[in-house]
């Protein structure tokens, strides 16, 4: 009985893991939909590298933190959710 239980187990986690993505996706769906922020990355331009060489060194997670402020002043993100995702950009 205690492998049923076990497998028993192991399905129920998957279940749970299943949904908690999906619920994550639809969730990120609707962000951008509502804020319009959907892009294709595959036609973006890739900059050269003369242009990258006079612009100044920016790190990565400035513009992402950016956004996300834009998104709590337009109150689509609590501002619990955006310490939380600003603490998982910094890494802290």
């Amino acid at each position: 009985m205690g492998l049923m239980a076990a497998r028993a187990g192991g399905r129920m986690q998957a279940r749970q893991n299943y949904r908690t993505m999906s619920r994550m996706q639809r969730r990120r769906s609707f962000v951008q939909d509502k804020v319009g922020m959907k892009e294709d990355f595959s036609s973006r331009e890739q900059p050269t590298a003369a242009a990258q060489a006079t612009a100044p060194a920016e790190p990565e997670y400035v513009g992402e933190l950016e956004r996300l402020a834009q998104l709590r002043e337009q109150g689509i993100l609590s501002d619990q959710e955006f310490q939380a995702k600003k603490k998982q950009i910094l890494g802290i």
